[in-house]
């Protein structure tokens, strides 16, 4: 889902050296470019020095391979809270979390889903979503997957109050 192949084998190696996971790659804009690359620690943490780094990174080696004709600009993020899914695991991660759903390729005439995340089976989606008549569990296949966001939930804002209380008390030690 990250899109730009020669990009993302470019810079995915990079940022997954400097020690971070690739989220999402997206080059942006017609005139005036802009490279997003949002990333995360394995702990799913991402600060400002953090981005900093890994920005400095990406840098040398876009500098050295130059893969971009027109002029651009870099920027690199954390997810945040209300997160893209980018991949399998995602929804694996977040399952217990709400999340907003959109196909390239329609299920029973509809591409775009919302509803809690119940988690993976095999490379389908599986998401419980309320519907005229109650709720219904839906298979959405990974594959057709254009875009999907966690929604901000107080759960959502609670947990990861808690992991950065955690996080914080494990560094603090």
């Amino acid at each position: 889902m990250t899109g730009h192949n020669s990009l993302d084998a470019l810079i995915a190696p990079a940022v997954e050296a400097a020690g971070y996971r690739l989220v999402r790659l997206r080059l942006t804009g017609s005139k005036s470019k802009t490279l997003q690359v949002m990333a995360e620690r394995p702990d799913g943490q991402m600060d400002v020095e953090d981005c900093a780094a890994l920005s400095r990174a990406i840098s040398d080696v876009l500098e050295a391979a130059d893969p971009i004709a027109e002029e651009y600009t870099l920027e690199v993020s954390s997810p945040g809270i209300d997160r893209p899914l980018t991949s399998e695991a995602d929804f694996t991660r977040f399952a217990g979390h709400e999340a907003r759903i959109e196909l390239t390729q329609g299920v029973d005439g509809r591409r775009r889903f919302k509803g809690l995340i119940i988690g993976l089976e095999g490379r389908d989606v599986v998401v419980d979503v309320n519907s005229q008549r109650g709720t219904e569990r839906v298979r959405l296949p990974f594959s057709d997957v254009a875009d999907a966001k966690l929604i901000l939930t107080d759960k959502l804002v609670q947990e990861s109050l808690k992991a950065r209380e955690a996080r914080d008390t494990t560094a603090s030690h």
